[in-house]
């Protein structure tokens, strides 16, 4: 079976299989346990629901992260309630932001308190500047992985260059690209569709 229809019948032979509420408060507390930084939860996110329970595929991954840069709020937290509605309605979206916000709310209220206290610490500087770093890597990481099931269409990776562009080099806001580059992307995917029929 090639490697992009893999995932694809991963899940539909689970979609008939009811995805356990603790399954999901459980992979989210993983999120967030294991998440960095604002990146990190989009990187395991992914991984643990698209490459290690694979209750949604690439492209939904994809769409879902999509629709989460327009929401209000951290894009994070509202991947876990499209997955978690997704996946089993109202009660997996509370499920799945119970277990991404409890614990870790709470670590991390802890540790920024004691952040506060030690914050000229140059060990902890050093610390914290590699950490980013890493958390860097690994959203770049993702952001190519989430582009591969585009690769075939010039016009998404056109799009994905130009937001590349526009916010790295360019220094734009996310909401200028987003309402700049949004309504461009939709005409040219309606145009290509449209040319396909």
């Amino acid at each position: 079976m090639p490697r992009s229809t893999a995932p694809r019948a991963a899940v539909e032979r689970k979609g008939s299989e009811t995805v356990p509420l603790g399954a999901l408060f459980i992979a989210f507390l993983k999120v967030s346990l294991y998440g960095v930084g604002g990146g990190g939860g989009l990187v395991w996110s992914r991984r643990i629901a698209v490459d290690h329970h694979r209750w949604i595929t690439e492209q939904d991954f994809a769409d879902i992260v999509s629709l989460c840069q327009f929401l209000p709020g951290p894009n994070i937290v509202g991947i876990a309630v499209c997955v978690g509605t997704k996946l089993r309605g109202t009660v997996g979206a509370i499920a799945t932001v119970a277990g991404f916000l409890l614990i870790p709310w709470t670590i991390g209220f802890a540790l920024g308190v004691l952040y506060l206290e030690h914050a000229h610490d140059p060990v902890l500087q050093n610390i914290l500047g590699g950490v980013s770093a890493v958390a860097a890597g690994l959203l770049i990481a993702t952001g190519i992985r989430m582009l591969l099931p585009h690769r075939g269409r010039p016009a998404a990776l056109l799009f994905a260059a130009l937001a590349f562009g526009l916010m790295g080099f360019g220094g734009l806001p996310l909401l200028v690209v987003l309402f700049g580059l949004v309504p461009l992307s939709i005409a040219a995917a309606g145009f290509q569709s449209a040319r396909a029929r």
